[in-house]
Protein backbone atom coordinates (compact mmCIF):
# COMPACT_ATOMS: atom_id res chain seq x y z
CA UNK A 1 0.00 0.00 0.00
CA UNK A 2 3.10 2.25 0.85
CA UNK A 3 4.57 1.90 -2.31
CA UNK A 4 1.33 1.94 -4.37
CA UNK A 5 0.68 5.92 -2.91
CA UNK A 6 4.09 7.16 -4.77
CA UNK A 7 3.51 5.45 -7.89
CA UNK A 8 -0.17 7.21 -8.17
CA UNK A 9 1.68 10.44 -7.65
CA UNK A 10 4.37 9.97 -10.55
CA UNK A 11 1.27 8.99 -13.01
CA UNK A 12 -0.68 11.99 -12.10
CA UNK A 13 2.27 13.95 -12.70
CA UNK A 14 2.92 12.60 -15.92
CA UNK A 15 -0.65 12.49 -17.13
CA UNK A 16 -0.28 16.34 -16.19
CA UNK A 17 2.29 17.15 -18.19
CA UNK A 18 0.98 15.38 -21.83
CA UNK A 19 -2.14 17.62 -21.11
CA UNK A 20 0.06 20.60 -21.20
CA UNK A 21 2.70 19.64 -23.83
CA UNK A 22 -0.55 18.78 -25.90
CA UNK A 23 -2.38 22.18 -24.94
CA UNK A 24 0.85 24.10 -26.07
CA UNK A 25 1.43 22.10 -29.44
CA UNK A 26 -2.56 22.63 -30.38
CA UNK A 27 -1.84 26.72 -29.38
CA UNK A 28 0.88 26.68 -31.79
CA UNK A 29 -1.12 24.58 -34.63
CA UNK A 30 -3.58 27.14 -33.82
CA UNK A 31 -1.80 30.53 -34.14
CA UNK A 32 0.21 28.91 -37.28
CA UNK A 33 -3.25 28.55 -38.92
CA UNK A 34 -4.02 32.22 -38.01
CA UNK A 35 -1.01 33.28 -39.57
CA UNK A 36 -1.58 30.83 -42.60
CA UNK A 37 -5.47 32.47 -42.53
CA UNK A 38 -4.25 35.91 -42.65
CA UNK A 39 -1.92 35.77 -45.27
CA UNK A 40 -4.10 33.91 -47.30
CA UNK A 41 -7.16 36.60 -46.57
CA UNK A 42 -4.39 39.45 -47.73
CA UNK A 43 -3.91 37.37 -50.89
CA UNK A 44 -7.69 37.27 -51.49
CA UNK A 45 -8.08 40.76 -50.98
CA UNK A 46 -5.33 41.48 -53.80
CA UNK A 47 -7.50 38.99 -55.86
CA UNK A 48 -10.36 40.28 -55.47
CA UNK A 49 -9.18 43.86 -56.36
CA UNK A 50 -7.48 42.62 -59.27
CA UNK A 51 -10.29 40.70 -60.46
CA UNK A 52 -12.95 43.75 -59.86
CA UNK A 53 -10.56 46.11 -61.65
CA UNK A 54 -10.11 44.24 -64.66
CA UNK A 55 -13.76 43.71 -64.87
CA UNK A 56 -14.86 47.30 -64.51
CA UNK A 57 -12.23 48.66 -66.46
CA UNK A 58 -14.10 46.33 -69.70
CA UNK A 59 -17.54 47.19 -68.32
CA UNK A 60 -17.84 50.53 -65.25
CA UNK A 61 -21.43 49.59 -64.69
CA UNK A 62 -20.75 46.29 -63.81
CA UNK A 63 -22.57 45.34 -60.42
CA UNK A 64 -21.00 42.48 -59.08
CA UNK A 65 -17.67 43.63 -59.80
CA UNK A 66 -18.77 47.43 -57.55
CA UNK A 67 -21.07 45.88 -55.21
CA UNK A 68 -17.72 43.36 -54.83
CA UNK A 69 -15.32 45.89 -54.35
CA UNK A 70 -17.72 48.59 -52.71
CA UNK A 71 -17.91 45.87 -50.31
CA UNK A 72 -14.49 45.59 -49.33
CA UNK A 73 -13.83 49.30 -49.19
CA UNK A 74 -16.45 49.63 -46.95
CA UNK A 75 -15.36 47.27 -44.20
CA UNK A 76 -11.95 48.61 -44.48
CA UNK A 77 -13.33 52.16 -43.50
CA UNK A 78 -11.74 53.32 -47.38
CA UNK A 79 -14.10 55.70 -47.69
CA UNK A 80 -12.17 57.71 -50.19
CA UNK A 81 -12.34 54.91 -52.62
CA UNK A 82 -15.47 53.32 -51.47
CA UNK A 83 -17.32 56.28 -52.12
CA UNK A 84 -17.10 56.63 -56.29
CA UNK A 85 -18.24 52.79 -56.27
CA UNK A 86 -21.16 53.43 -54.25
CA UNK A 87 -21.83 56.63 -56.10
CA UNK A 88 -22.27 54.80 -59.40
CA UNK A 89 -24.14 51.81 -58.30
CA UNK A 90 -26.61 54.43 -56.42
CA UNK A 91 -27.11 55.56 -60.42
CA UNK A 92 -27.63 52.13 -61.54
CA UNK A 93 -30.87 51.13 -58.70
CA UNK A 94 -33.49 53.28 -60.62
CA UNK A 95 -32.42 50.70 -63.23
CA UNK A 96 -31.90 47.80 -62.07
CA UNK A 97 -34.32 46.49 -59.49
CA UNK A 98 -31.60 43.45 -58.14
CA UNK A 99 -29.46 46.24 -56.37
CA UNK A 100 -30.95 46.90 -52.38
CA UNK A 101 -31.47 50.42 -52.91
CA UNK A 102 -31.61 51.20 -49.47
CA UNK A 103 -28.27 49.53 -48.80
CA UNK A 104 -26.59 51.12 -51.57
CA UNK A 105 -28.00 54.37 -50.56
CA UNK A 106 -27.03 54.05 -47.02
CA UNK A 107 -23.27 53.47 -47.60
CA UNK A 108 -22.90 55.91 -50.63
CA UNK A 109 -24.22 58.84 -47.78
CA UNK A 110 -22.07 57.30 -45.36
CA UNK A 111 -19.48 57.57 -47.28
CA UNK A 112 -19.39 60.72 -48.69
CA UNK A 113 -20.58 62.48 -45.47
CA UNK A 114 -17.20 60.99 -43.86
CA UNK A 115 -15.15 62.53 -46.37
CA UNK A 116 -17.10 65.92 -46.20
CA UNK A 117 -19.00 65.71 -49.61
CA UNK A 118 -21.85 67.00 -47.59
CA UNK A 119 -24.06 67.58 -50.72
CA UNK A 120 -23.56 64.04 -52.43
CA UNK A 121 -24.33 62.60 -48.65
CA UNK A 122 -27.80 63.92 -49.06
CA UNK A 123 -28.61 62.59 -52.05
CA UNK A 124 -27.76 58.75 -50.49
CA UNK A 125 -29.20 59.65 -47.06
CA UNK A 126 -32.25 61.22 -47.71
CA UNK A 127 -33.45 57.97 -49.95
CA UNK A 128 -31.80 55.63 -47.53
CA UNK A 129 -33.89 57.53 -44.72
CA UNK A 130 -37.04 57.06 -47.47
CA UNK A 131 -36.91 53.89 -48.06
CA UNK A 132 -36.14 52.49 -44.80
CA UNK A 133 -37.65 53.63 -41.93
CA UNK A 134 -36.41 51.59 -39.37
CA UNK A 135 -32.44 52.21 -41.05
CA UNK A 136 -30.53 53.75 -37.91
CA UNK A 137 -27.36 54.92 -40.14
CA UNK A 138 -29.88 56.59 -42.31
CA UNK A 139 -31.21 59.15 -39.24
CA UNK A 140 -28.35 59.01 -37.26
CA UNK A 141 -26.03 60.32 -40.62
CA UNK A 142 -29.10 61.98 -41.94
CA UNK A 143 -29.37 63.96 -38.35
CA UNK A 144 -25.33 64.29 -38.30
CA UNK A 145 -25.50 66.19 -41.74
CA UNK A 146 -28.30 68.50 -41.07
CA UNK A 147 -26.33 69.46 -37.80
CA UNK A 148 -23.17 69.92 -40.28
CA UNK A 149 -25.22 72.10 -42.69
CA UNK A 150 -26.91 74.17 -39.72
CA UNK A 151 -30.34 72.97 -40.15
CA UNK A 152 -31.33 71.81 -36.58
CA UNK A 153 -34.29 71.09 -36.75
CA UNK A 154 -34.17 68.53 -39.01
CA UNK A 155 -30.99 67.66 -37.42
CA UNK A 156 -33.03 67.32 -33.90
CA UNK A 157 -35.66 65.09 -35.60
CA UNK A 158 -33.37 62.59 -37.51
CA UNK A 159 -31.31 62.14 -34.50
CA UNK A 160 -34.74 61.87 -31.90
CA UNK A 161 -35.55 59.10 -34.84
CA UNK A 162 -32.47 57.32 -34.87
CA UNK A 163 -32.52 57.06 -30.80
CA UNK A 164 -35.82 55.69 -30.95
CA UNK A 165 -35.04 52.86 -33.51
CA UNK A 166 -31.63 52.09 -30.62
CA UNK A 167 -31.84 53.80 -27.60
CA UNK A 168 -29.24 52.43 -26.71
CA UNK A 169 -27.02 53.64 -28.87
CA UNK A 170 -25.27 56.60 -26.74
CA UNK A 171 -23.22 57.50 -30.10
CA UNK A 172 -26.49 59.38 -30.42
CA UNK A 173 -26.53 61.53 -27.31
CA UNK A 174 -23.50 64.13 -28.09
CA UNK A 175 -25.08 65.58 -31.39
CA UNK A 176 -28.51 65.30 -30.41
CA UNK A 177 -27.90 67.63 -27.25
CA UNK A 178 -25.85 69.82 -29.88
CA UNK A 179 -28.86 69.97 -32.37
CA UNK A 180 -31.16 70.74 -29.42
CA UNK A 181 -28.58 73.10 -28.02
CA UNK A 182 -28.22 75.09 -31.36
CA UNK A 183 -31.98 75.11 -32.10
CA UNK A 184 -32.54 77.08 -28.84
CA UNK A 185 -33.92 74.16 -27.17
CA UNK A 186 -31.94 74.35 -24.16
CA UNK A 187 -33.74 72.22 -21.49
CA UNK A 188 -34.03 69.89 -23.86
CA UNK A 189 -30.35 69.23 -24.47
CA UNK A 190 -29.23 69.18 -20.62
CA UNK A 191 -29.73 65.59 -20.27
CA UNK A 192 -28.12 64.07 -23.55
CA UNK A 193 -25.00 65.96 -22.91
CA UNK A 194 -24.95 64.71 -19.25
CA UNK A 195 -24.62 61.73 -20.54
CA UNK A 196 -21.84 62.72 -22.64
CA UNK A 197 -20.23 63.46 -19.29
CA UNK A 198 -20.75 60.23 -17.37
CA UNK A 199 -18.69 58.38 -20.23
CA UNK A 200 -16.17 61.55 -21.30
CA UNK A 201 -15.90 64.16 -18.53
CA UNK A 202 -13.07 65.57 -20.31
CA UNK A 203 -14.88 66.41 -23.38
CA UNK A 204 -14.32 70.23 -22.99
CA UNK A 205 -16.66 71.01 -25.51
CA UNK A 206 -20.00 69.19 -24.17
CA UNK A 207 -18.77 70.57 -21.00
CA UNK A 208 -18.57 75.08 -22.19
CA UNK A 209 -21.78 73.91 -24.13
CA UNK A 210 -23.47 72.32 -21.03
CA UNK A 211 -22.80 76.04 -18.76
CA UNK A 212 -23.91 77.54 -21.69
CA UNK A 213 -27.42 75.75 -21.59
CA UNK A 214 -27.35 76.06 -18.12
CA UNK A 215 -27.05 79.90 -18.16
CA UNK A 216 -29.73 79.94 -20.60
CA UNK A 217 -32.14 77.83 -18.65
CA UNK A 218 -31.64 79.60 -14.95
CA UNK A 219 -29.06 77.35 -13.30
CA UNK A 220 -26.50 80.26 -12.91
CA UNK A 221 -24.92 78.45 -10.21
CA UNK A 222 -24.18 75.43 -11.62
CA UNK A 223 -22.97 77.19 -14.94
CA UNK A 224 -20.47 79.14 -13.02
CA UNK A 225 -18.73 76.52 -11.90
CA UNK A 226 -18.34 75.09 -15.07
CA UNK A 227 -17.18 78.40 -16.47
CA UNK A 228 -14.85 79.21 -13.85
CA UNK A 229 -13.50 75.56 -13.95
CA UNK A 230 -12.93 76.64 -17.99
CA UNK A 231 -11.30 79.72 -17.64
CA UNK A 232 -7.96 78.71 -18.08
CA UNK A 233 -8.92 75.92 -20.93
CA UNK A 234 -6.92 77.34 -24.33
CA UNK A 235 -10.10 76.51 -26.23
CA UNK A 236 -12.76 77.30 -24.19
CA UNK A 237 -11.00 79.81 -21.71
CA UNK A 238 -11.95 82.78 -23.06
CA UNK A 239 -15.83 82.72 -23.91
CA UNK A 240 -15.75 80.98 -20.55
CA UNK A 241 -14.45 83.90 -19.00
CA UNK A 242 -16.67 86.20 -20.84
CA UNK A 243 -19.81 84.14 -19.56
CA UNK A 244 -18.32 83.76 -16.09
CA UNK A 245 -18.16 87.39 -16.46
CA UNK A 246 -21.68 88.21 -17.74
CA UNK A 247 -23.36 86.21 -14.62
CA UNK A 248 -21.48 88.13 -12.07
CA UNK A 249 -22.30 91.22 -13.99
CA UNK A 250 -25.91 90.20 -13.49
CA UNK A 251 -25.45 89.48 -9.97
CA UNK A 252 -23.74 92.74 -9.32
CA UNK A 253 -20.43 91.19 -8.74
CA UNK A 254 -18.70 93.81 -10.83
CA UNK A 255 -15.24 92.98 -9.38
CA UNK A 256 -15.71 89.39 -9.77
CA UNK A 257 -16.81 90.04 -13.75
CA UNK A 258 -13.66 92.05 -13.88
CA UNK A 259 -11.64 89.50 -12.87
CA UNK A 260 -13.02 87.61 -15.06
CA UNK A 261 -12.33 89.34 -17.94
CA UNK A 262 -8.71 90.43 -17.20
CA UNK A 263 -8.09 86.53 -17.44
CA UNK A 264 -9.68 86.22 -20.89
CA UNK A 265 -7.29 89.18 -22.02
CA UNK A 266 -4.13 87.16 -20.80
CA UNK A 267 -4.94 84.05 -22.19
CA UNK A 268 -3.03 83.60 -26.11
CA UNK A 269 -5.12 83.32 -29.52
CA UNK A 270 -8.11 84.96 -28.89
CA UNK A 271 -10.07 85.75 -31.65
CA UNK A 272 -10.07 89.68 -32.47
CA UNK A 273 -13.87 89.95 -32.23
CA UNK A 274 -13.80 87.69 -29.10
CA UNK A 275 -10.89 90.54 -27.01
CA UNK A 276 -13.38 93.31 -28.64
CA UNK A 277 -16.37 91.99 -26.78
CA UNK A 278 -14.44 90.77 -23.52
CA UNK A 279 -12.45 94.70 -23.63
CA UNK A 280 -16.58 96.20 -24.00
CA UNK A 281 -17.94 93.89 -20.73
CA UNK A 282 -14.99 95.23 -19.30
CA UNK A 283 -15.41 99.04 -19.84
CA UNK A 284 -19.28 98.29 -18.79
CA UNK A 285 -17.93 96.77 -15.31
CA UNK A 286 -15.93 99.78 -15.01
CA UNK A 287 -18.20 102.02 -15.74
CA UNK A 288 -19.99 100.16 -13.32
CA UNK A 289 -17.88 101.24 -10.52
CA UNK A 290 -17.78 104.78 -11.86
CA UNK A 291 -14.23 103.92 -12.53
CA UNK A 292 -14.42 105.95 -15.77
CA UNK A 293 -10.79 105.95 -16.55
CA UNK A 294 -10.36 102.68 -16.39
CA UNK A 295 -12.56 102.08 -18.79
CA UNK A 296 -11.53 104.83 -21.66
CA UNK A 297 -8.66 102.84 -21.41
CA UNK A 298 -10.31 99.69 -22.70
CA UNK A 299 -12.85 101.66 -25.07
CA UNK A 300 -9.64 103.38 -27.11
CA UNK A 301 -8.23 100.12 -27.09
CA UNK A 302 -11.43 98.70 -28.70
CA UNK A 303 -11.30 101.70 -30.94
CA UNK A 304 -7.89 100.94 -31.99
CA UNK A 305 -8.01 97.44 -32.85
CA UNK A 306 -11.34 97.05 -34.02
CA UNK A 307 -12.78 100.76 -35.40
CA UNK A 308 -16.87 101.01 -35.65
CA UNK A 309 -17.46 98.55 -33.02
CA UNK A 310 -20.82 99.05 -31.14
CA UNK A 311 -20.93 102.08 -29.70
CA UNK A 312 -17.59 102.90 -28.97
CA UNK A 313 -16.77 105.95 -30.37
CA UNK A 314 -20.34 107.75 -28.58
CA UNK A 315 -19.05 106.09 -25.37
CA UNK A 316 -15.93 107.59 -25.46
CA UNK A 317 -16.85 110.92 -26.49
CA UNK A 318 -19.05 110.94 -23.86
CA UNK A 319 -16.79 109.68 -20.68
CA UNK A 320 -14.19 111.59 -22.26
CA UNK A 321 -16.26 114.94 -21.42
CA UNK A 322 -17.26 113.03 -18.08
CA UNK A 323 -13.62 112.35 -16.89
CA UNK A 324 -12.59 115.92 -17.11
CA UNK A 325 -16.18 117.43 -15.80
CA UNK A 326 -16.52 115.72 -12.21
CA UNK A 327 -19.94 118.00 -11.18
CA UNK A 328 -21.52 116.24 -14.42
CA UNK A 329 -20.20 113.02 -14.00
CA UNK A 330 -22.07 113.40 -10.62
CA UNK A 331 -25.28 114.08 -11.82
CA UNK A 332 -24.84 111.22 -14.74
CA UNK A 333 -23.72 108.77 -12.35
CA UNK A 334 -23.65 109.46 -8.83
CA UNK A 335 -26.10 106.98 -6.57
CA UNK A 336 -29.71 107.49 -6.61
CA UNK A 337 -30.09 108.73 -3.31
CA UNK A 338 -26.93 111.24 -4.07
CA UNK A 339 -28.77 112.43 -7.46
CA UNK A 340 -31.71 113.21 -5.89
CA UNK A 341 -29.57 115.05 -3.08
CA UNK A 342 -28.18 116.68 -6.01
CA UNK A 343 -31.23 117.62 -7.41
CA UNK A 344 -32.74 119.53 -4.27
CA UNK A 345 -29.38 121.43 -4.03
CA UNK A 346 -29.64 122.28 -7.53
CA UNK A 347 -33.29 123.83 -7.00
CA UNK A 348 -32.46 125.84 -3.45
CA UNK A 349 -29.44 127.38 -5.82
CA UNK A 350 -31.38 128.12 -9.05
CA UNK A 351 -32.87 131.61 -7.13
CA UNK A 352 -30.16 133.38 -5.74
CA UNK A 353 -32.29 135.80 -4.02
CA UNK A 354 -35.32 133.76 -3.01
CA UNK A 355 -37.10 131.34 -0.28
CA UNK A 356 -37.27 128.27 -1.70
CA UNK A 357 -39.36 125.53 0.16
CA UNK A 358 -39.22 122.26 -1.21
CA UNK A 359 -42.63 120.43 -1.22
CA UNK A 360 -42.07 117.15 -2.29
CA UNK A 361 -39.53 115.13 -4.13
CA UNK A 362 -40.76 111.99 -6.83
CA UNK A 363 -38.25 109.65 -8.41
CA UNK A 364 -39.48 107.24 -11.68
CA UNK A 365 -37.17 105.42 -13.78
CA UNK A 366 -36.76 107.87 -16.01
CA UNK A 367 -36.45 111.46 -13.79
CA UNK A 368 -36.41 113.11 -10.63
CA UNK A 369 -39.05 115.66 -9.84
CA UNK A 370 -38.65 118.38 -7.65
CA UNK A 371 -42.19 120.41 -6.67
CA UNK A 372 -41.37 123.85 -4.32
CA UNK A 373 -42.61 126.96 -3.18
CA UNK A 374 -40.24 129.76 -4.12
CA UNK A 375 -40.91 133.32 -2.44
CA UNK A 376 -39.14 136.85 -3.12
CA UNK A 377 -39.80 140.37 -2.09
CA UNK A 378 -42.22 140.85 -5.85
CA UNK A 379 -44.01 137.48 -5.82
CA UNK A 380 -44.02 134.01 -4.79
CA UNK A 381 -44.48 130.89 -7.12
CA UNK A 382 -45.25 127.30 -6.99
CA UNK A 383 -42.63 125.86 -9.31
CA UNK A 384 -42.12 121.92 -11.16
CA UNK A 385 -38.49 121.08 -11.32
CA UNK A 386 -37.64 117.71 -13.41
CA UNK A 387 -34.37 116.12 -13.95
CA UNK A 388 -33.59 113.55 -17.06
CA UNK A 389 -30.42 111.81 -16.43
CA UNK A 390 -29.30 111.42 -19.71
CA UNK A 391 -27.00 112.98 -22.29
CA UNK A 392 -28.99 112.39 -25.73
CA UNK A 393 -32.11 114.83 -27.10
CA UNK A 394 -35.30 115.01 -25.43
CA UNK A 395 -38.09 115.06 -28.29
CA UNK A 396 -41.13 116.69 -27.70
CA UNK A 397 -43.61 113.75 -25.98
CA UNK A 398 -41.95 114.38 -23.17
CA UNK A 399 -41.83 118.44 -22.61
CA UNK A 400 -46.21 117.92 -23.39
CA UNK A 401 -46.13 114.79 -20.83
CA UNK A 402 -44.61 117.63 -18.46
CA UNK A 403 -46.68 120.26 -19.13
CA UNK A 404 -49.89 118.17 -18.60
CA UNK A 405 -48.46 117.57 -15.00
CA UNK A 406 -47.76 121.17 -14.39
CA UNK A 407 -50.97 122.14 -15.06
CA UNK A 408 -52.55 119.13 -13.20
CA UNK A 409 -50.33 120.36 -10.50
CA UNK A 410 -51.71 124.14 -11.41
CA UNK A 411 -47.81 125.01 -10.91
CA UNK A 412 -47.08 128.60 -12.31
CA UNK A 413 -44.06 127.39 -13.70
CA UNK A 414 -41.72 124.50 -14.57
CA UNK A 415 -38.05 123.44 -15.81
CA UNK A 416 -37.18 120.68 -17.41
CA UNK A 417 -33.24 119.63 -17.36
CA UNK A 418 -30.95 117.39 -18.79
CA UNK A 419 -27.18 116.95 -19.39
CA UNK A 420 -27.99 116.38 -22.85
CA UNK A 421 -30.19 118.72 -25.07
CA UNK A 422 -33.86 119.08 -26.42
CA UNK A 423 -34.72 118.58 -29.96
CA UNK A 424 -36.34 121.99 -32.49
CA UNK A 425 -39.80 120.17 -32.11
CA UNK A 426 -39.54 120.19 -28.09
CA UNK A 427 -38.01 124.03 -28.57
CA UNK A 428 -40.85 125.26 -30.65
CA UNK A 429 -43.63 123.25 -28.18
CA UNK A 430 -42.61 125.35 -25.30
CA UNK A 431 -42.52 128.73 -26.52
CA UNK A 432 -45.56 131.01 -25.03
CA UNK A 433 -46.06 128.55 -22.27
CA UNK A 434 -44.54 128.45 -18.98
CA UNK A 435 -41.48 126.02 -19.36
CA UNK A 436 -38.01 126.61 -19.04
CA UNK A 437 -35.53 123.95 -20.70
CA UNK A 438 -32.08 123.49 -19.53
CA UNK A 439 -29.54 121.82 -21.54
CA UNK A 440 -26.08 120.75 -20.87
CA UNK A 441 -24.36 124.15 -21.02
CA UNK A 442 -26.48 125.99 -18.57
CA UNK A 443 -26.69 122.72 -16.19
CA UNK A 444 -23.25 122.53 -15.73
CA UNK A 445 -22.88 126.53 -15.12
CA UNK A 446 -25.28 125.50 -12.09
CA UNK A 447 -23.39 122.40 -10.92
CA UNK A 448 -20.08 124.53 -10.95
CA UNK A 449 -21.80 126.97 -8.28
CA UNK A 450 -23.14 124.06 -6.09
Amino acid sequence: MDILVPIFAIVIIIVVLVVVIVAMRASRIRNAGKERAGSLSAKNRNAIIKDCSKQLARDPRNITALTTLGELYYNEQNWEKAFPLYNVLLDLTATHQEIDAAKIAERQGICAFKINKFDDAARGLISAYKLSQNNFNASYYLGQLMLQKNDYEKAVMCLRKARSISPESTEVNEPLGMAYFRSKHYKECLPFLRKVLDEEPTNKEVLFTLASAMSETGYNDQALKIFLHLRPDPQYGAQSCLSAGMIHESIKQHENAIQDYEIALKLENVPNDLQATIRYRLAMAYLALNNIGKALYYLKQIQMTTPGFKDVGALIQRYQELNTNANLQAYLMAATSDFVALCRRFVMAYYADATVKIEDVAVTSESVEVLCTVETIKWEDSELFRFYRNSGAIGELYVRDFHSKLRDLKCDRGFCITAGSFTEEAHKYVEGRPVDLIEKSKLTSILKKI
